[in-house]
């Protein structure tokens, strides 16, 4: 009995002295498995397996990632990247599943390809010359098979090709040379429509092409509205596909025109003239009602007005107007068979609404402690019998979150927003800093002064003292469990050996992040500083954490300045880009007696800055020359005038090519300078924190070179080559 107690009392003094051990070191401590920030168009559920109701989430990110969430978790069930450095297409690609089949189809670049829906493995794959423009699923077809439709621009060539559902073989191939731009292609229950803006740039108007499903060849052609409709393909708002009666609705100026693909006629609809953002619903099977949605925002609210589109006639009514609400809102469409159900989403509600009447059939309050400020949605809506009805509803929120909610409660979120980093750093919890400060400032006063002013924190410490006697219990049954205390705490918690840190990372996008590394990678903030346009990423220069108080600084390449703090994300100093700031190619982190900052260069090394934040006395720095070299400058200020003189120049040997550049991090420390010798002398390392490795490749003969310089003279140290095995 004794020695049991004993043992129970030792493993229970475990939990007051903790240790890493040998088995703990190389774990992945957290994953976030993200595709990126889904597209409207490209977000649905779909149903992979027949025979079940079981939906997966489907979705095809801004960053070309095609991938299938669980909606019951949230959790990444496949995923691909479509994009590669080869594919040399800017556009993320498209997405299409038909209706009763097991396969998703994606187009990017000059690729084709189908997927497993549910394991996500590629069924098959046809590549052509020229980009992508859109993929279609042609649903009625001569078997029961569903065949995949794919629209080309080939060097000013439309081409559209039918491709076998199964095999991804061509069936028949479409070809017209013309200076028209190749938008979209679409159907209906008989037809297959091509989609075009005919004009010259920046004067457009609609051109279709009616192509038979069974040969592909040419039935009919013509053009609606005109030449200066429309200015680009971003003004073209909605092509509908696979319904009864597909539309085609584009944006000129302050009216919407609709036109029935199929038809000769516009319909307009006029808009206010406060209206920042126009989209449209509508059905996307064969057998729905022939309805739409028409949603429109201003900065203060939205509203939605539902449309009926007559086949017989060729006409478009409104029906029903849907009330003004504050916030932007997001609409969604569900099917199914005939019924068409249109889910609203606002900041604090959702609602779902059937095509045929503006009375809604339920409605839920969100469940969150702040408002959902949605951008864009997916839903699909279940009626159970007794006429209930329910919904699940994938949301993707202006902090970049894509956010599920199923009957008004929160069922997961995912920060898409992280993906996309183009950098990162660590950040100190500033608890730890503080304590650094204080023992640095100890030791720089007299022994009596340094004594009273420890024993004056220690006294100060005691009030800490009962909550910890209180955490005892909980560690020593955490040391029996194996449970991390620190986890899902939801606030900041330094521990004893200092790996719990704050990340902070940007992304292309202009978004910050701060991440606790001690709590499995949670999100502690975000925040929007340097929105970027549409087509444009942001190029991170120079990010270092500068100050002690965790104050992180960011330059960018076209002259974008942030000073943000890890801890909050709180913004202290922002400068977007300006087309007038002097290019920056580099920077250079300059340490200060009490902060850092960052130095910006231009090209060879000149500071870009007319007023700097530090002093430059005696700083040397290596930039890339031109060509394939390295220079060594040196650079020193005169007031505010700054002066920049060639120290040493490393240039490549012909066929060579510089691929990277490496240096020492400051933060590295070295655990042993030295090995002490058996007569009790130390063997110092060689250790020169002025060097940089520089790595060559020469693609003509495969080889690898790589060498050590000094920064200071710029002599090469060490050199090595490597033959690449092919």
């Amino acid at each position: 009995m004794r020695r049991q107690f004993q043992s129970a009392l030792l493993l229970s003094l475990s939990a007051l002295a903790t240790a890493i051990f040998q088995d703990e070191v190389g774990h992945v401590d957290f994953h976030h498995s993200l595709v990126g920030i889904p597209q409207s168009q490209a977000t649905f559920f779909h149903r992979p397996k027949l025979g079940t109701k079981a939906s997966l989430l489907y979705t095809l990110s801004d960053l070309g990632v095609v991938g299938a969430i669980n909606p019951t978790t949230g959790e990444t069930v496949w995923r691909h990247q479509l994009s590669d450095e080869t594919s040399g297409s800017s556009s993320p690609g498209h997405l299409r599943a038909p209706s009763d089949e097991e396969w998703v189809a994606t187009a990017q670049g000059p690729r084709v390809q189908a997927w497993n829906g549910l394991t996500g493995r590629n069924v098959w794959q046809t590549e052509f010359k020229g980009e992508a423009k859109d993929v279609e699923v042609l649903e009625v077809t001569e078997s029961s098979r569903k065949d995949v439709l794919a629209l080309f621009d080939e060097d000013g060539t439309t081409v559209l090709r039918r491709l076998h559902g199964g095999q991804g073989t061509v069936m028949w191939e479409f070809r017209e040379t013309s200076k028209d731009i190749p938008l979209q292609v679409s159907t209906d229950i008989a037809s297959v429509f091509i989609i075009s803006l005919h004009g010259s740039a920046g004067s457009y108007n609609v051109k279709t092409t009616s192509i038979d499903p069974s040969t592909g060849k040419r039935v009919d052609q013509w053009t609606v509205g005109n030449k200066g409709d429309l200015t680009a393909v971003e003004d073209v708002r909605f092509v509908g596909g696979n319904s009864a009666a597909p539309i085609i609705a584009w944006r000129n100026g302050d009216k919407l025109s609709i036109q029935i693909l199929g038809t000769k006629t516009k319909h307009d609809i006029l808009l206010a003239a406060d209206i920042e953002f126009v989209d449209i619903q509508a059905p996307y099977l064969k057998e729905s009602r022939t309805h739409f949605l028409v949603h429109t925002a201003s900065k203060a609210g939205n509203r939605a007005e539902v449309f009926s589109v007559d086949i017989k006639n060729a006409q478009i009514k409104m029906t029903h107007e849907l009330p003004y609400l504050p916030g932007r809102g997001s609409f969604s469409t569900s099917c199914e068979g005939a019924n068409v159900y249109f889910t609203r989403v606002g900041d604090s509600e959702i609602q779902i609404l059937a095509s045929n009447s503006h009375e809604g059939l339920a409605r839920w309050s969100i469940q969150l402690d702040k408002a959902l400020k949605p951008i864009h949605s997916a839903s699909e809506v279940i009626h159970k019998t007794g006429g209930e009805y329910a919904v699940r509803v994938a949301i993707l929120t202006e902090d970049h979150d894509w956010i599920q909610i199923r009957n008004g409660a929160q069922d997961w979120v995912r920060h898409e927003g992280l993906s996309g980093s183009v950098a990162a750093v660590w950040a100190e919890i500033p608890e730890q800093e503080t304590l650094a400060k204080v023992l640095a400032d100890e030791a720089h006063t007299s022994p009596v002064s340094a004594y009273v002013s420890r024993v004056l924190r220690h006294v100060d410490d005691l009030q800490y003292l009962p909550g910890y006697l209180a955490s005892i219990p909980g560690s020593i049954l955490a040391s029996i469990t194996g449970d991390d205390l620190g986890s899902g705490t939801g606030s900041l918690q330094a521990d004893v050996f200092g790996f719990n840190k704050i990340v902070v990372l940007v992304t292309r996008r202009g978004r910050f992040y701060g991440l606790d590394t001690g709590n499995k990678g949670a999100v502690l903030w975000t925040r929007e500083v340097l929105p970027q346009a549409a087509g444009e990423t942001l190029d991170v220069k120079g990010f270092a954490v500068t100050s002690d108080a965790g104050v992180v600084a960011l330059r960018g390449s076209r002259g974008e300045f942030v000073l943000i703090r890890a801890t909050d994300g709180h913004v202290d100093e922002a400068k977007p880009a300006d087309a007038a700031a002097p290019y920056v190619s580099s920077t250079a982190v300059i340490e200060g007696e009490s902060s850092a900052w960052i130095l910006a260069l231009g090209p060879e090394g000149v500071p870009v800055d007319q007023t700097l934040g530090g002093q430059l006395a005696g700083q040397n720095f290596v930039v890339r020359g031109k060509g394939e070299s390295l220079k060594g400058i040196k650079i020193s200020q005169n007031g505010k005038n700054t002066e920049k003189q060639d120290v040493w120049e490393f240039k490549a040997t012909a066929g060579q090519r510089i691929v990277d550049v490496a240096t020492p991090s400051p933060h590295d420390t070295v655990a042993s300078i030295g090995r002490v010798l058996g007569d009790r002398q130390v063997m110092y390392k060689y250790l020169n924190p002025n060097t940089a490795v520089v790595a060559l490749v020469n693609d003509g003969t495969s080889t690898l070179s790589v060498k050590v310089i000094d920064t200071i003279s710029g002599q090469v140290l060490a050199a090595e080559s490597h033959q690449v095995q092919a």
